[in-house]
Order: C-alpha cells, then sequence, then structure tokens
C-alpha cells in the first residue's frame, strides 16, 4: 500500500531499460531482439511512439535529410513519397517498422523516467517514474533525444495574453488562424516550415526575428512511380541510391570543416536570397552576419518569398512586452496579436531539461555535477562514473550535414558489443575510464576550433561559455569506424560482489519467479 493510500505497484526487473520510444528507443529495441534478447522494456512518457515526429505536426513539418537516408538501413521503404519527407510519412514510417517489428509489447506507454541510481553493491539501476513504479535495470539506455523539450521563451506580459498562444511543437489544429492578426516569434527550422504555410491564409503574419539563418534551396521533387517499383523489385538499386545520397551528403563537411571555403559558397546563397526577395531592405534584415554552418542551416524555396507578401511583416527590434491582444517592440510600436506561435525551438542542452531529474551514478556522482561545465561523453555514448548507463545521440554526436539515423545504428551496434563483452568476461558492470573520456573530449572539442562552428556566432549548439557540446566534429563515417567494436582497454569491467542487499534482493526475486 502506498503512502497516500493507493496500491503500490511491483517492482518491475528487466535487463535493459530504454528510456524513449523515438528512432533511437526503437531502434535499440529491434537490435536487442535480433540479437536474441527479450528481456528488456521501452519506457515512453507519451502514449504512441516517434519522438519528435509525433510531436510535430505543425503546417508544413518536415524533414531536412532525404528519405531514403531517414530511415533505418535494416527496414528498408522503397516507395517514399518525396526526396524530403513530410512529418505524416515519417510517422507512418515508424508506426509500421514498431508494428513490423512487433516492438508493442515492449513498450509501457504514459510512464515517464523522473530518476536514477545507480546501485553499486548490485550493479544495477533503479530508475523512478511518473506512475511510481520503480524499474530496476541491468543496464540503462537514454534515448530521449535532444529535441523534446518546448523552449518557452519569458516574455513581460505574456500572462495577460487574451488570444491564443502555443508552442509550434504544441500545434492546435482545432485553432483556426485565418482572418486572424497572427505573430510567430523565432525564425528557426520550425519556423521557416510553418511561415510559408499559414501566409496565405491569415489577415497579418508578423514574424519576429532575432538573428538570420542561412537558408538553401530545397529540392521538392517526388519520386516517380516507376522509381518506387523499381526500387521495390531491385534492393540493390535502393541501396545504390541510399550510397549516392550518403557521399552526396557527406561532402559537405568540407565547407563545414573549411570556414575559408564555406564564406565562398555562401556567396550564392546570397544570390538566392536575392532573387527571391525583392526589397533590399527585407534583404538586409535576412542576410546572415556570421560564416554559413555556424549555426544550423536550413532549407526552403518558399521561405524567402513569403516576405514579399503585403500581408507579411519581417520585424527584428526586441519585444518589450504582451498585452492583452498585441505585442510592443523595445521602439514602443504595437501591433495587434490574435494567437502567438513560439517558433523558438527546443532546449538541447541537459543540464536544463534534466534539471528536475535526478541521476546518480558511481560513488555518488550526479549528472548535473559533472555536467557543470558541459556535458561530455565518450564516443557520445559512456560516461565515466555511470557504468552501464549508455546514451543514443549524446554530447557531441549531432550533425549538420548527414543522417541522425546513421549515427544512431553505429551507437546502438557499439552498446550492444559492450552488452556482450560485459557477459563474456562475466563482469556486474562497465565504466569508461575517466582519461579516456577526458583525452577523446579534449580531441573533439581542439577540432572543433578548426570549423564553421567557432567563427563567432552563438549557437544551440553551444554552452553560455561557448563550448559546443552537440556537434561531432569529423565525418560519419570516421564514427562508424571508431565505434564498430569496444575497446576493451578503454573501460574498467568491474567484477561482482556479494554484498548482503544483492544477496537478498537475488533470493526475493528467484521467490518470486518460483510463486
Amino acid at each position: 500500500m502506498a503512502a497516500d493510500g493507493s496500491t503500490a505497484l511491483p517492482t518491475l526487473h528487466t535487463d535493459v531499460a530504454i528510456v524513449g520510444a523515438g528512432f533511437g528507443g526503437l531502434c535499440m529495441g529491434i537490435k536487442l531482439l535480433e540479437a536474441g534478447k527479450t528481456d528488456f522494456v521501452i519506457l515512453e512518457k507519451a502514449d504512441e511512439v516517434g519522438g519528435t515526429w509525433r510531436d510535430n505536426s505543425y503546417p508544413g513539418a518536415a524533414c531536412d535529410v532525404q528519405s531514403h537516408m531517414y530511415s533505418y538501413s535494416f527496414a528498408p521503404k522503397a516507395d517514399w513519397s518525396m526526396r524530403y519527407p513530410g512529418w505524416r510519412e515519417i510517422q507512418d514510417y515508424i508506426l509500421d517498422v514498431t508494428d513490423r517489428y512487433k516492438l508493442r509489447p515492449y513498450i509501457r506507454f504514459g510512464m515517464a523516467v523522473t530518476g536514477a541510481e545507480f546501485l553499486q553493491d548490485e550493479g544495477r539501476w533503479r530508475l523512478s517514474t511518473s506512475t511510481g513504479q520503480t524499474i530496476i535495470a541491468r543496464h540503462w539506455v537514454l534515448a530521449s533525444g535532444p529535441l523534446h523539450v518546448p523552449q518557452i521563451p519569458k516574455i513581460p506580459g505574456m500572462e495577460r495574453f487574451k488570444g491564443k498562444m502555443f508552442h509550434s511543437a504544441q500545434w492546435d489544429h482545432s485553432y483556426d488562424v485565418t482572418g486572424k492578426n497572427v505573430v510567430s516569434i523565432g525564425t528557426g527550422g520550425s519556423a521557416i516550415q510553418y511561415v510559408p504555410e499559414i501566409a496565405p491564409k491569415v489577415k497579418q503574419l508578423t514574424v519576429f526575428q532575432r538573428t538570420p539563418a542561412w537558408v538553401i534551396p530545397r529540392d521538392t521533387r517526388a519520386y516517380p512511380e516507376l522509381a518506387k517499383k523499381l526500387f521495390g523489385r531491385f534492393d540493390w538499386l535502393r541501396k545504390l541510391h541510399r550510397a549516392r545520397l550518403y557521399w552526396s551528403n557527406e561532402s559537405r563537411v568540407w565547407p563545414i570543416f573549411n570556414p575559408p571555403l564555406a564564406r565562398a559558397l555562401q556567396k550564392l546563397v546570397l544570390l538566392f536570397l536575392k532573387k527571391q526577395v525583392h526589397d533590399p531592405e527585407v534583404r538586409r534584415k535576412l542576410t546572415p552576419n556570421y560564416t554559413i554552418g555556424c549555426k544550423r542551416v536550413l532549407i526552403s524555396n518558399v521561405y524567402y518569398p513569403t516576405f514579399n507578401r503585403k500581408n507579411v511583416e519581417l520585424v527584428t527590434d526586441g519585444i518589450r512586452e504582451i498585452r492583452e491582444h498585441s505585442i510592443v517592440t523595445q521602439d514602443g510600436v504595437e501591433r495587434p496579436a490574435d494567437c502567438i506561435v513560439l517558433g523558438t525551438g527546443f532546449v538541447v542542452d541537459p543540464r536544463i531539461y534534466m534539471k528536475d531529474f535526478k541521476l546518480t551514478g558511481r560513488d555518488g556522482h550526479t549528472l548535473g555535477e559533472d555536467w557543470k561545465r558541459a556535458p561530455e561523453a565518450y564516443m557520445g555514448v559512456t560516461v565515466n562514473g555511470y557504468p552501464n548507463m549508455f546514451q543514443l545521440v549524446g554530447p557531441n554526436t549531432a550533425l549538420g550535414h548527414n543522417s541522425i539515423i546513421f549515427m544512431i545504428e553505429a551507437q546502438v551496434r557499439y552498446i550492444l558489443d559492450c552488452m556482450a563483452q560485459l557477459d563474456q568476461r562475466g563482469a556486474s558492470y562497465v565504466d569508461v575510464k575517466p582519461e579516456v573520456q577526458r583525452a577523446f573530449n579534449d580531441k573533439v572539442q581542439a577540432n572543433l576550433k578548426h570549423g564553421v562552428w567557432s567563427t563567432g556566432c552563438q549557437s544551440w549548439y553551444q554552452t553560455a561559455d561557448g563550448v559546443n557540446f552537440t556537434i561531432w566534429p569529423w565525418s560519419t563515417w570516421r564514427y562508424w569506424l571508431q565505434t564498430r567494436h569496444v575497446k576493451p582497454e578503454d573501460y574498467e569491467w568491474v567484477m561482482p560482489t556479494a554484498s548482503p542487499a544483492a544477496k537478498a534482493r537475488k533470493t526475493a526475486k528467484r521467490t518470486a519467479a518460483k510463486a
């Protein structure tokens, strides 16, 4: 009986607990099943799989990586409709893969993990959940992804606003923007997609921009029916197409690694801007003052022309306050607002979005304290002081030029190898050596200084102190090579101890199993 009088849920014991049912968590589950491992559970806070593609259904939502690359290599889809898919087609793909691999029995929906503690004597993790149920796991995989907590700005007067306000990741489809005065705050990856979609419908659209983005053309071509049939009949042809896409994407690292080359190429982007936007003053406002690639590069053919519309205004003055039916800028101009859309992105720094999530590791380590300066890990997967804990899309493994699915598959393979070596040694837990993690991250940060990310801009890739904890600073094929196999010498393999507490728990577990 729980303290509030309700019946306490029984503790769930499992070999692997996976947090998140997006691309990363589902990939981990599939590969565990393929390895013959069925003692795992996927903990998902929402009521459906999909992660960011479940949540982001705003008008125009689409991916900026080609469809044949933004999918699992082991679960192909021959009939992608477009070069760059929309959110609905991606989410349908995720749903199909979930059912194809029979993952639903392993998923616990509506169960958010609220805390984690490493039980050192037992070599197990104890996870607390929003349902009150405790999970005891030998391994746990944090696959919640970096883009799932909406960034809500703090603007004076927000609480007084009488109209409709929502974040782009929480789009209210029941609200009709037709004929309304709509304000969009932010001009990032989401805003450049929904702004052109709603502009023809609204009475007036006011777009507030803090920093302009570099925007390049988008390939909007559909795949012809013949191509779909050929990809479906000849898998080698689909693989060849995927390989071509991979290597063409990989070629983009050259300007990223060479700022002078990037600055030369951005002249072409400026020609694209000049061709698409008629008003010289608006073009000036839309022109970035930093090297292309320093912040995320966006792709769209329709964003720039939106500002040629008479009912669209681009505002670069700061916001002073929000009133009941309007928004006021620092210059004192008041603009009417029936609806405010917050296209302000996501909280990406784990130190912030996990601030209420206590994660205690070995010898009393807490992740909040260990990541006080900046998040860091080894290969973006393991963190010293947190044995048998693995991350997908962890620190310094996000990309600016290719598909993150490629990185996820490499990380899952690495985690499975780590688990296999742990079993082969009969060890209780494995912990990356501190000197190995330190040397790796020193090398990462040193290499980042030579790329476009360190040419003077401030972005969500960085902490407030300028530490880039997000981007992988090399080619993805290099990451694939480095994570093909776990190097045993990089880790400490800790043999089990026979503590009284551990013995008692094992005895209780055996007794419960027999009963």
